[in-house]
């Protein structure tokens, strides 16, 4: 058996801490579409306040999950790591 480095399947496990909250599952469920979508979207969608919506963004874009583009006073935001599309959809058939 091979000795554990420390820092072995970090950048894994920030991702499945980002994903470890249901509204941040549900946006990126919705990002699967491939499309871009803005802050607003998602916070009339879920009806949360606009400063907890980006915190989960930011959650997800920190952990490399989401890319985010800002044009003007909007941000949208796209998938970029949608490898995670297939293993929600594994999970749900456990």
């Amino acid at each position: 058996m091979l000795k554990f480095e420390k820092n072995h399947g970090k950048h894994e496990a920030d991702i499945f801490k980002a994903l470890g909250h249901p509204t941040r599952l549900w946006i990126v469920e919705q990002l699967a579409d491939g499309e871009e979508h803005c802050v607003c979207e998602f916070v009339e969608a879920v009806g949360a306040d606009f400063s907890t919506i980006s915190q989960h963004l930011a959650v997800l874009k920190n952990a490399g999950v989401i890319i985010d583009d800002k044009r003007g006073k909007q941000v949208f935001y796209k998938l970029c790591c949608i490898c995670i599309i297939d293993f929600i959809a594994c999970l749900r058939k456990c």
